[in-house]
């Protein structure tokens, strides 16, 4: 994808994507990942990488009234489009780049962000700056997505098979970009002075009919600025395709489909 499309995602799609792609893939994994942060019992959370604060509303349910929440995004659009969902009051909302935290050494418990480290330009600055923040016994969590192309029936790598098929791409290229191979995880942490690095792969299923499926994944995902960019005539035909490769998928109980997350925990090491 082009720098000029994600721009254009980022700004014209947060609200496509908040509709559509956060209820199907992002939500499930939302309530895993704020459990994980409860069960560690801080008393202040940073979110980088917010988005449009799925993560954040889970983490305000779950966590105690005094419990501060910070959340942060490098897209004003997305804080806004957050600031205007039920149940995220008590949050401090701020504008940051989290590979350049605005915050002073060991200001939090917990550094949370769910599949936002993939897009970090700079993911060994990213880390380096959730260790900074982190207090002496604190705790950074965060999830990435496995390889699409090893998810059989996960709806955005099918959807990613059959746009790029018609746009002659490679289908990789309509996704978010790697950020699963353990090794370079592990040693990206240990260069950021993390240790006890736990990581493990959770599974969820997606629910949601064929045709649902097809408009969140074309018209709520990265597939759709390309598609704008390339062929914009095609993007309903890219979509009724989606959902005829979906169809056969289909599942009792309204199952279309599984999804794998890798979740990620560490520690800062004790200086």
């Amino acid at each position: 994808m082009s720098g000029q499309s994600a721009s254009r995602f980022k700004g014209r799609y947060a609200e496509q994507y908040d509709r559509y792609l956060v209820p199907m893939f992002f939500a499930p994994y939302a309530e895993v990942l704020a459990d994980r942060v409860k069960a560690l019992g801080p008393q202040s959370v940073l979110e980088t990488a917010a988005g449009s604060g799925v993560v954040t509303q889970a983490l305000r349910q779950k966590l105690p009234t005094g419990v501060a929440i910070t959340a942060t995004d490098l897209n004003q659009q997305m804080i806004d489009l957050a600031q205007t969902k039920p149940g995220i009051s008590n949050v401090t909302w701020q504008q940051a780049d989290a590979t350049t935290l605005p915050f002073p050494d060991a200001s939090f418990d917990v550094v949370g962000c769910q599949f936002g480290v993939m897009f970090f330009p700079d993911k060994s600055a990213a880390s380096r700056e959730a260790s900074r923040v982190l207090r002496r016994g604190g705790h950074y969590l965060f999830a990435v997505w496995d390889d699409w192309m090893e998810m059989p029936t996960a709806p955005l790598g099918i959807a990613a098979k059959v746009v790029g098929n018609i746009l002659d791409r490679d289908p990789r290229s309509l996704m978010n970009p790697p950020y699963y191979d353990e090794p370079t995880i592990r040693a990206d942490l240990a260069a950021a002075n993390f240790v006890n690095v736990v990581i493990e792969r959770i599974s969820l299923p997606v629910k949601a009919t064929a045709r649902d499926a097809a408009v969140a994944t074309v018209h709520g995902s990265l597939i759709r600025p390309v598609i704008e960019e390339m062929a914009p005539e095609r993007l309903d035909e890219a979509t009724d395709a989606v959902e005829q490769a979906l169809r056969p998928n289909l599942r009792a109980g309204g199952i279309i489909g599984t999804t794998t997350a890798i979740l990620v925990a560490a520690e800062p090491r004790k200086t």
